[in-house]
């Protein structure tokens, strides 16, 4: 079988987690006898990027948009534009069974087209919790936005969620019948490995706090470091490691000089997937606190790494966590609530060890790479059939 992945999602040479979640399964996927010809693309405004060595190979393509949010729901079918002659040529010569859109827009959107145009079925798969774009973009364009969401859900063959809280925002904004599915993330486990004997050495020295994701608001980096400044009244020594870049960087070093724990927090920018594993092995809990999460691979990176997590209720990650058993769940925004989770974690080993084990089983049990490649391919040979 032969699919052809169509994704704004794809790792690169400078930073080789971008788009993991999109280009992990895949090697999965090609054991299980499902070859994939991936099309990773970006606005041509944007610097081309440099494909990573470590994964599948893909062909980029920058398409003509718009600039921002105003362009987005026109991308998909300028996009279209500048792939069908080429996906035409592949398909005579080599024949696609499928194809894999991920995001509406623009990748759904131009499979939409390219499945009316050639015939060929496809599916989407949906990874955030904002299906409608009703939170990325306002006005005019934010309606326009919507209306074609609304179309792609409803034509797809099958909408994938990565969770169910994300199922449930595609079914409220299609306002029509849609055929749905849900397949969790998956995770590499020999990556994504416990600490070995010189690891646990090194975590019981000293406290380690690690977050990973993108410094922006709805991560919540604000609350974990409020927490923080809380539970280094009892743990002065505790250090607390931030994998990650974005805008609100400069305002959150200016929040832990505000808060004086400026010393136990360290900023290590973006990071390769390598170090975010080694991270994560030398930690003693990790902790994300984001507030708009359609579930979330690190958290899962992290439990299969055998480490307690704490994560916040009412999002996708709440599927997997259940608290005191296998991580730790907490209100959204709630200082106290988290300071006092991290707290009870820190203070605790056999916790610590009964957490992070449970987590560890729990993702080998349903949540490794084999897994979602498991789920994908029979969603594939059924929609293809």
């Amino acid at each position: 079988m032969r699919v052809l992945t169509l994704t704004p999602f794809y790792p690169t040479a400078s930073d080789d987690a971008a788009g993991c979640f999109a280009a992990e399964p895949l090697i999965a996927l090609r054991n299980l006898g499902i070859d994939s010809a991936v099309i990773a693309i970006q606005p041509f405004y944007r610097a081309p990027s440099k494909p990573s060595p470590t994964n599948l190979p893909a062909a980029w393509l920058r398409y003509p948009c718009l600039p921002g949010n105003f362009g987005l729901p026109s991308s998909g079918a300028l996009l279209y534009a500048s792939l069908v002659s080429a996906i035409q040529r592949l398909h005579r010569s080599q024949r696609i069974d499928l194809i894999h859109a991920h995001a509406a827009l623009p990748c759904g959107h131009a499979a939409k087209l390219l499945s009316s145009r050639l015939g060929i079925p496809w599916v989407l798969t949906v990874h955030g919790l904002d299906a409608g774009f009703t939170q990325q973009v306002s006005g005019m364009a934010g309606r326009w936005c919507k209306n074609v969401a609304q179309s792609v859900y409803r034509t797809a063959a099958r909408v994938i969620g990565i969770s169910g809280r994300v199922r449930d925002q595609i079914l409220a904004i299609a306002g029509a019948p849609v055929n749905s599915a849900v397949v969790y993330n998956g995770v590499d486990c020999e990556k994504f490995r416990p600490p070995d004997h010189d690891g646990d050495h090194r975590e019981a020295n000293q406290p380690t706090i690690l977050s990973v994701g993108n410094l922006i608001p709805i991560k919540g980096h604000d609350v974990l470091l409020r927490a923080v400044a809380v539970v280094t009244a009892q743990f002065p020594g505790l250090t607390c490691e931030i994998i990650g870049d974005g805008p609100e960087r400069i305002s959150l070093q200016h929040l832990t000089r505000q808060l004086g724990v400026a010393e136990n927090v360290r900023f290590l920018g973006r990071q390769s997937r390598a170090q975010v594993a080694d991270a994560m092995r030398r930690c003693s809990v990790f902790a994300l606190p984001s507030r708009y999460e359609g579930l979330g691979c690190v958290y899962l990176e992290a439990m299969a790494c055998a480490k307690p997590v704490i994560a916040c209720r009412g999002q996708g990650i709440d599927e997997i966590v259940e608290h005191d058993r296998n991580g730790w769940l907490v209100p959204a925004g709630d200082v106290p609530e988290l300071a006092r989770g991290l707290t009870r974690i820190l203070e605790d080993a056999p916790l610590r060890l009964r957490l992070g084990a449970n987590a560890r089983h729990m993702v080998l049990q349903k949540f490794t790479l084999d897994h979602q490649a498991g789920h994908l391919a029979a969603i594939y040979r059924e929609c293809a059939a």
